[in-house]
């Protein structure tokens, strides 16, 4: 990994105050995580703004899902499956 994350030794979670989360897939090319991640933070930027609303909330779910940080783990996944996950349109929200 290349970042300056801590992760644990077999790169499937980074550990954020001694708290482990779910990586990101690494194997999503740079431009689709990029744009995921943006759509993402457009979500959570939604939910704030909406006080939670349900479909604000399910933006979110379903960008971390195309990153591979919620659903099935990444790692089980075969490479088909995975690049099917993160290729599935993710909507941002309405202006």
């Amino acid at each position: 990994m290349s970042d300056d994350r801590e992760y644990t030794e077999d790169g499937h979670f980074i550990v954020i105050e001694g708290r482990r989360w779910r990586a990101t897939d690494p194997s999503i090319p740079e431009d689709r995580n990029a744009e995921l991640r943006s759509i993402l933070m457009a979500w959570r930027r939604d939910v704030r703004s909406t006080g939670g609303a349900a479909a604000s909330r399910a933006g979110v779910q379903a960008a971390k899902i195309a990153l591979g940080e919620r659903g099935t783990p990444w790692w089980q996944q075969s490479e088909s499956e995975r690049r099917a996950r993160w290729e599935k349109h993710v909507p941002r929200p309405e202006a």
